[in-house]
């Protein structure tokens, strides 16, 4: 038996919408994270771009667990003494809060080329409102995958 591998022509790209609100943030990147590299599919290519479009919206509602949302993160302006810090709690209640799932998805996949490649697919949003509404999306409820996913 030979292996399958997918071709360009074989790939059927979807539009899926994912409501951030009450739901635990690595989760929620993780879930989002294979839905990008297509891992759902029983076609998946591991070097092919198969994943579908994803659409987060109310990223600024997602649940933190633990003591994480007092957790720095740190990044260096390219000058010499030039690092910095910002909590994960002082960047969900900033101006980009999408920031928060963007980078959280983004760790989740390896670090090469087809991930880059992979992470425009991806549109995060802070409030309800997004401008995709001509794709139809058709909507994932991560909430109703495991009770594990959202936190009271």
């Amino acid at each position: 038996m030979k292996t399958y591998t997918a071709t360009p022509a074989d790939i059927e790209k979807k539009w899926i919408i994912i409501d951030a609100e009450g739901v635990v943030l690595g989760r929620l990147a993780s879930i989002v994270a294979n839905r990008l590299r297509g891992k759902h599919k029983p076609t998946f290519t591991p070097h092919m771009d198969m994943g579908d479009n994803v659409i987060v919206i109310n990223a600024e509602k997602v649940q933190i667990s633990g003591n994480k949302r007092n957790k720095p993160n740190y990044w260096h302006t390219g000058y010499p003494g030039g690092i910095k810090s910002r909590t994960t709690g002082q960047i969900l209640e900033g101006k980009y809060p999408e920031r928060v799932v963007t980078q959280a998805v983004k760790r989740m996949l390896p670090g090469n080329r087809l991930s880059r490649q992979q992470m425009t697919n991806l549109r995060v949003y802070a409030g309800t409102e997004h401008p995709h509404e001509a794709q139809q999306p058709e909507v994932l409820d991560v909430k109703a995958m495991n009770k594990k996913n959202t936190r009271s």
